[in-house]
């Protein structure tokens, strides 16, 4: 970590980054809790979440703009723009008002469609290959991190002065990022013109997942234990009333997950370094599940320990997951191929959370827990026991420091 922030550029990016992401996460609680205050509905509060997610689902026309325009300035119009968009909460005063907040996290869907197929592209300029890992480590324990204290502020901040408080000061940390992604001294060439016709360039990162063996396993084996995953989004209440607390208790779970994240992320690069991408994702995946199966056990410290492992596991699997995407991918499709594989899991996440949700109302919560435990362990297995085939994809050219 210490060679990684000696490069000028990464430590702007970080730190733009991490000051974006504490407007994100205090914005994203906000709107739903805003909602709720307007409609007095559960339903049409958490339907800001998949309207939110409604937008991911641009990501290969934003995977194939990132592949098409240098990536930098784009990142920066991203901002932009999605930080004057979310002014319009500035209008929000009653129920009428209220497609605005859907308008917002619809955008928010689309820029993030943008922004992230871009910077993962733009770390393969600015970093050589040893680097990548290390630096998906710490913007995401970074990212985790803030989870855990950005909610609770944007939440204070807006029964104290207002939503529309929250909008100015995710506004301003927009302005940041732009403002230190401006600052990097990165050069990146001018990306080579269309060579095919529309709908084979926009496919062009599904079909490189699927002819390299070591994406294409990675993908398939974190794909299906995202099938189940998504069951603990709805279980952990069923978890939380059998140890006889209140579901707010919930709240003092989650920043242990969040601790375990930033610790997963911080020693994540090491990880990838020991036994390469394609263990390291199976590994993760392997550590999260006994997490989770730590949940049926009746008694709050041995829960608390599996919400610890759970954050770890995951932090160590989307590290190795995200690295490999930038190792074994041309700068070329380098967008296209992190939106394909973006989809790909977003879609299982999605359908195992509402799966789990309607489960639950059927099976008894420690048989599903132990039913989605197996599943995740399956795909531990399988990745763990793969070949790891050497790295075949461009070298990554070292940053203006």
């Amino acid at each position: 970590m210490r060679r990684l922030l000696s490069y000028r550029d990464a430590r702007l990016l970080v730190t733009g980054q991490s000051m974006s992401a504490f407007g994100d996460w205090a914005m994203w609680i906000v709107m739903a809790v805003w909602m709720k205050t307007l409609t007095g509905s559960s339903a049409r509060a958490g339907l800001v979440f998949f309207v939110l997610g409604l937008g991911n689902l641009t990501g290969p026309l934003g995977g194939l703009l990132a592949d098409r325009v240098r990536r930098r300035p784009l990142m920066i119009v991203t901002d932009c723009v999605l930080g004057t968009a979310v002014l319009l909460l500035l209008l929000v005063h009653d129920q009428g008002d209220a497609w605005l907040i859907y308008l917002v996290a619809f955008l928010y869907g689309v820029a993030g469609a943008v922004f992230f197929p871009a910077r993962s592209a733009l770390l393969r300029v600015m970093l050589p290959e040893e680097l990548l890992a290390d630096a998906n480590g710490v913007l995401s324990s970074t990212q985790q991190g803030l989870r855990i204290v950005a909610p609770l502020a944007g939440a204070g901040l807006y029964a104290a002065v207002g939503g529309g408080s929250v909008a100015i000061l995710d506004a301003a940390t927009f302005a940041g990022s732009a403002l230190f992604l401006s600052r990097m001294r990165v050069y990146e060439q001018k990306p080579e013109p269309p060579e095919h016709h529309f709908l084979r360039e926009l496919t062009a990162g599904i079909e490189h997942v699927w002819r390299t063996l070591p994406l294409r396993q990675i993908v398939v084996g974190a794909t299906i234990a995202l099938l189940v995953i998504g069951f603990a989004e709805t279980l952990i209440f069923s978890v939380i009333a059998h140890l006889g607390k209140h579901p707010s208790f919930f709240g003092v779970m989650a920043p242990l997950q969040g601790v375990g994240s930033i610790a997963g992320g911080v020693t994540a690069a090491a990880l990838v370094r020991r036994v390469g991408d394609v263990r390291g994702v199976g590994i993760g995946l392997g550590v999260f599940g006994l997490g989770d199966l730590l949940l049926v056990v009746s008694s709050l410290p041995v829960v608390l320990v599996g919400f610890f492992i759970a954050g770890v596991g995951i932090l160590w699997a989307i590290v190795a997951f995200t690295t490999a995407l930038q190792t074994r991918t041309p700068l070329a499709i380098q967008g296209r191929v992190s939106s394909a594989a973006d989809m790909s899991l977003s879609i299982a996440q999605t359908t195992s959370i509402a799966t789990g949700a309607a489960l639950s109302t059927l099976v008894d919560y420690r048989i599903l827990l132990v039913a989605m435990a197996a599943v995740v362990a399956v795909s531990a297995v399988y990745l763990v026991t793969r070949r790891e085939p050497p790295i075949r994809a461009e070298v990554a050219p070292l940053a203006i420091d």
